[in-house]
């Protein structure tokens, strides 16, 4: 069997989180969460290579982390430019927070990724709109064969000089969208990438949270400029997939999988994108099996504070089959 090669490109930043339970936590996030759920479903078949720049102080602690994961090659791991993310964020409740950010990570350009283009699939999950530039993508583009799987969490948010971190438009979205295979985001950030030329002041005023109406035509458009698959997380409502099958545009909502006691959220959209990546080895056009492992490693994110929530190929195979060989 060949051997699979998975690049993860992404901040790895020092959290603190106040749960809205009040309780405190302190840990690595992000890339961290998206690189060893991965790393659990390859298992010995394989390498995540996890690219990100952190803080020089950072760097230890994180490659001590990443060690327990021998098929995670941190060689992609710099401290160079001593800079990395730092993250603020305060629950209000189970789904929804505060966030500011004090650090600030130097982007992934081009040559941080020189000689990872035999990968198989770039997971690229960015928070902030600096992270993972446009130019990087398109260096992979016309150098690899590879998957690029993009989170558009990071073209949607933006920081103040207060370091509030904030929902932006994305603006130059056409620009990205010929150099992403699957597009992934969340139904809030889906409002930030779809807009009229001009927008009605009282229409930002009138947001529905739950509404999916403006989803289809989104996705109609981005599929029109070579984006193969969108990816809408709904919370406990699973996600929209949409794509394309003979020629025509399909919508297909995937139930989530549910879970008795959440323990902390964070970093289940970082943790669903890399089930996206794994999902799609098998077969870069199968995007429903790709949802299954997407939803399976953010509900196991769910379960816990630490890295040992994430199971491996054959327990989350199991998982999966539990919640959709009848459906």
């Amino acid at each position: 069997m060949a051997e699979h090669h998975v690049a993860v490109l992404g901040p790895i930043p020092r959290d603190h989180i106040t749960t809205h339970r009040g309780e405190v936590i302190e840990k690595y996030g992000c890339a961290m969460h998206t690189a060893i759920g991965l790393s659990k479903l390859v298992g010995d078949q394989g390498t995540v290579h996890l690219v990100s720049h952190v803080r020089k102080k950072d760097e230890a602690a994180v490659k001590s982390i990443l060690a327990d994961f021998p098929n995670i090659n941190t060689d992609h791991i710099t401290s160079d430019l001593d800079q990395g993310d730092v993250i603020r964020l305060r629950f209000v409740d189970q789904n929804n927070r505060i966030e500011k950010q004090t650090g600030f990570m130097n982007p992934i350009i081009p040559a941080d990724v020189n000689d990872l283009m035999h990968c198989e699939a770039f997971v690229c999950v960015p928070i902030t709109d600096y992270e993972v530039p446009l130019e990087t993508l398109q260096h992979i583009r016309a150098r690899s064969k590879g998957s690029i799987i993009f989170d558009a969490h990071g073209p949607t948010n933006a920081i103040s000089t207060k370091g509030d971190r904030f929902l932006k438009y994305w603006i130059d979205r056409d620009q990205w969208l010929p150099y992403i295979d699957v597009l992934k985001m969340n139904l809030e950030e889906s409002n930030c990438c779809w807009f009229d030329k001009e927008i009605d002041p009282e229409a930002l005023k009138a947001f529905d949270e739950k509404d999916i109406s403006h989803l289809p035509a989104f996705a109609a458009h981005a599929l029109e400029r070579g984006v193969k698959s969108l990816i809408v997380t709904l919370d406990a409502n699973g996600s929209a997939v949409f794509y394309k099958k003979n020629g025509e545009l399909r919508q297909e909502l995937v139930s989530a999988i549910r879970v008795e006691h959440v323990v902390d959220t964070t970093g289940c959209g970082d943790s669903f994108a890399g089930g996206l990546g794994y999902g799609l080895l098998a077969d870069p056009s199968d995007f429903i099996r790709a949802v299954h492992y997407a939803n399976a490693l953010g509900a196991q994110r769910t379960q816990g504070r630490t890295f040992d929530v994430f199971k491996s190929r054959k327990e989350t195979d199991a998982m999966i089959a539990a919640n959709y060989s009848e459906k």
